[in-house]
């Protein structure tokens, strides 16, 4: 927030809009009041307004926050200037060279305070001397330098040799006021613009033949009026703000970002190289540089996962995904950075237990940005962990007790309970083909006649020679044409008597259709059926109570007319 009211303040002050800045920086420092920059910016725009005590307050502050800035010192000398105090406007700038003593800056706001301090130390012109002595002091070539209105005559030597005579002597002023680049210079000199006429109508220079010499009277008013900005020439004029520190900021930004890119790819060869010390040692290069570029530490981390040094790589992969979030980092780089912590964990995974971090990480990711190779790394993850949790379940002896037991409940005609057994028996050995016979002689006393067949294949794929798979087979393939006989039989109305009552007394064995005739739902469907047939129509509608149904008039539970 503080950098965004601190940007509000840049662009105000660019724009020459100081007011606005000044209150930008102020909502800058209530939200970060330690941050010297802040001040040194404020201080700038009070001292574009001539506000000069409070531009001195604020370059206080900064100086007081950061004794070891340049600048800070340069805010200082240029407030002190403006408030006329020559004298410690020299020591701040001298105070800021000791830091910084290529500080051009400040080598300029020294050399800008001393002569102002010299100038207000010297004694008034005595009477008769020329008024404009001052302005041809020793600073005068520097002032027509930095002007652009004169920087280009100082190239002409005729002009500078007339300068260097009006130095010498400032009442020769008057032998070169009708040469225009002395008027230009003059007006700069003592910050003044003058109103002149164009070259055509300059006054003509009196050749020899006229028997005259140059005039040394004052120029007419039609050639040369001065038009006053300020009516004391003397006055030191207000000092210039100085540039925002953005500049500065930025290139040194924009430096430590490219110096970054460097080391990245310096890292990305050591990388391909196989030198994976000295690619960590750029990439952490490259993270001190620059700290919002989150591929450095993913890069790291690749590193780190290469070395087996897995800690490492899910410590560097969290910050990335931390940090990239603080920077609302694009959506890939996040997830690149999670699928990497996946891997790592993966890795680590000793037990079924540990894929769960593992397979989190990958859903995650694909929540960021859904990516081919995540998936693919999610779903190996879950065959991993589904693979380990077998085998850690593997216990033949423990099959073998569960066998036994079902076996047990098989002879007490207890099949449920049978088939439960069983199917414990084969989650602790899923290789063993008794069990699987076993289990398909429970599904055919319970009219399970697919799961039946399916358990019997299985059997006989596990173990070819076993002979008590085919007899399995074969009996539910037997009971399976036969059901299909007596279904269509059934469906006809052809069944006896007899027939219908041992059919009814095998089905209301079948645990599912117990579910279906106890089933509080369907019984109040049966009764419909029985004596509501508009109720009956809207049952057909539905498939699930139509299955359940079919499969009762199938049993011979419900008979169709």
């Amino acid at each position: 927030m503080a950098d965004e009211a601190k940007a509000k303040g840049n662009a105000a002050f660019s724009a020459g809009k100081f007011n606005d800045a000044v209150s930008h920086f102020t909502d800058a420092i209530n939200l970060a009041p330690t941050n010297h920059v802040l001040y040194s910016n404020r201080s700038a725009a009070y001292a574009s307004l001539n506000k000069f005590s409070e531009a001195l307050s604020d370059a206080q502050k900064t100086v007081e926050l950061k004794p070891d800035w340049g600048k800070g010192y340069s805010r200082l000398g240029a407030a002190y200037t403006g408030l006329h105090n020559y004298s410690d406007a020299v020591s701040a700038y001298k105070k800021g060279l000791e830091i910084e003593p290529n500080n051009e800056a400040l080598k300029s706001g020294l050399a800008d305070a001393e002569a102002a301090l010299a100038r207000s130390s010297r004694p008034r012109a005595a009477p008769g001397a020329s008024p404009f002595g001052e302005a041809f002091g020793p600073e005068m070539w520097v002032r027509l330098a930095s002007d652009a209105s004169t920087r280009e005559f100082l190239q002409q030597p005729d002009f500078v040799k007339m300068m260097q005579d009006i130095q010498k002597s400032p009442n020769n002023l008057n032998l070169y006021l009708k040469d225009q680049r002395v008027m230009q210079a003059l007006g700069v000199l003592l910050n003044i613009k003058f109103q002149t006429r164009g070259a055509e109508e300059d006054a003509e220079v009196p050749s020899a033949s006229d028997g005259g010499s140059p005039e040394r009277k004052r120029p007419a008013a039609a050639d040369a009026e001065p038009v006053k900005e300020e009516k004391r020439p003397e006055k030191e004029p207000e000092p210039e703000p100085e540039p925002m520190d953005v500049p500065e900021e930025e290139k040194d930004k924009k430096e430590r970002k490219a110096k970054a890119q460097k080391e990245k790819e310096a890292g990305n060869a050591a990388y391909k190289k196989k030198d994976f010390e000295t690619a960590i040692q750029h990439y952490s290069k490259a993270i001190e540089l620059d700290d919002e570029d989150i591929s450095f530490l993913t890069n790291r981390a690749a590193v780190y996962l290469e070395m087996g040094k897995y800690e490492d790589c899910i410590k560097d992969c969290e910050k990335a995904v931390e940090r990239g979030r603080e920077l609302r980092s694009d959506f890939k780089m996040i997830a690149r950075a999670l699928t990497r912590k996946g891997t790592a964990l993966v890795k680590m995974a000793k037990s079924s237990k540990d894929y769960e971090a593992a397979i989190e990480t990958f859903q995650k990711a694909l929540t960021e940005h859904r990516n081919p190779d995540t998936l693919k790394k999610l779903n190996d993850a879950e065959k991993a962990k589904k693979d380990l949790e077998q085998q850690e379940y593997f216990d033949p002896q423990i099959a073998d007790e569960e066998r036994e037991k079902g076996n047990q409940y098989f002879k007490e005609q207890k099949y449920p309970e049978a088939v439960r057994h069983y199917t414990e028996a084969l989650k602790r050995n899923p290789t063993d083909p008794k069990a699987y016979s076993n289990r398909a002689a429970c599904y055919t006393k319970l009219g399970a006649m697919p799961e039946a067949l399916k358990d019997a294949e299985k059997c006989l794929e596990l173990d070819p020679t076993f002979s008590k798979g085919y007899t399995r087979k074969g009996a539910v393939q037997f009971f399976m044409k036969e059901c299909v006989e007596q279904i269509n039989k059934a469906s006809r109305g052809d069944l006896s008597p007899e027939e219908l009552k041992e059919r009814q007394a095998k089905a209301m064995q079948d645990p599912e259709i117990q579910n279906i005739l106890t089933d509080p739902v369907m019984r109040q469907v049966l009764v419909d059926f029985q004596e509501n047939p508009s109720a009956a129509q809207d049952h057909m509608k539905n498939p699930q109570v139509m299955n359940k149904i079919q499969k009762l008039v199938s049993a011979g539970i419900v008979q169709v007319r």
